[in-house]
């Protein structure tokens, strides 16, 4: 069993329920925290039984970006590229993870917090969630972690620059009206909200949910049409080779909730 420090990883049946837990330091990345939550996100594309994460923080806040208190080690700057690469490597290992991955954000998710809920497939906001690009607030630029590449193709050139150029928050009602959450609930339903999700997206097929997840990451940076297309295509004829598309399709037309467990595996 993996002994973790800074994070917890609950099992629920196909769901993965992951909780960063620093909450006196408002779940803010330290160096121990960098590696577990890269090596947990790494680790899941070789991961079969694992079909949805959520990921969430402990105590008052989501993450509130990186701990600057926390290391006062000097590095030079080869160091300190292989430290910036080392904190980047989570959301490219979220993004290319074959599980969709559903964030609860509440309270701050700030600087390398914001890029985790950008990084991920859902957003589900408490009502206290604020959000913002702090980088540029301690003499850094904006564009870290994925920030430049996620926000302007979630809201847009226009809200992503003033975001990023100000440093300013964008709160839960803002964030719902421009796309960048999809509900809002009470801090303390956010898992009550997730729930029901999840639940629905484990009605998917295995191979369906991981195909949709990734074709979705593809068109967002497909050059034409044609190319979108040509992936969807592959993927349903994936799927409809699949052991699970029968079941999937009996279900449908019994009107009773598919059952892949029974399904063996190609």
């Amino acid at each position: 069993m993996t002994q973790r420090q800074t994070i917890v990883v609950e099992r629920r049946g196909a769901t993965e329920w992951v909780t960063m837990n620093r909450p006196d330091r408002l779940n803010a990345l330290d160096d121990v925290m960098v590696g577990e939550l890269s090596a947990y996100f790494r680790g899941l594309a070789t991961d079969r039984d694992v079909r949805v994460v959520v990921l969430r923080g402990a105590g008052g806040a989501y993450c509130a970006g990186l701990d600057l208190k926390a290391d006062p080690v000097e590095r030079d700057t080869i160091d300190r590229l292989r430290h910036q690469r080392s904190i980047a490597e989570i959301v490219m290992a979220m993004r290319y993870a074959p599980q969709p991955i559903v964030s609860l954000i509440h309270g701050p998710a700030c600087g390398g917090g914001f890029a985790m809920a950008l990084a991920s497939d859902v957003r589900i906001a408490g009502e206290s969630a604020r959000m913002n690009a702090a980088f540029i607030r301690i003499g850094l630029s904006a564009c870290d972690i994925g920030v430049s590449y996620f926000l302007p193709r979630l809201v847009g050139a226009s809200l992503a620059a003033e975001l990023m150029l100000t440093g300013d928050f964008i709160h839960a009602e803002r964030a719902l009206a421009c796309g960048l959450v999809s509900r809002i609930v009470p801090d303390a339903e956010l898992e009550a909200a997730a729930v029901p999700l999840v639940e629905r997206m484990l009605d998917a097929s295995p191979l369906g949910l991981r195909l949709t997840k990734e074709c979705l990451r593809m068109s967002i940076d497909a050059p034409s049409l044609e190319a979108a297309i040509a992936m969807e295509d592959r993927n349903q004829m994936l799927t409809v080779g699949d052991n699970a598309f029968a079941e999937g399709l009996a279900a449908f037309l019994e009107k009773r909730r598919p059952d892949y467990s029974k399904v063996a595996r190609a």
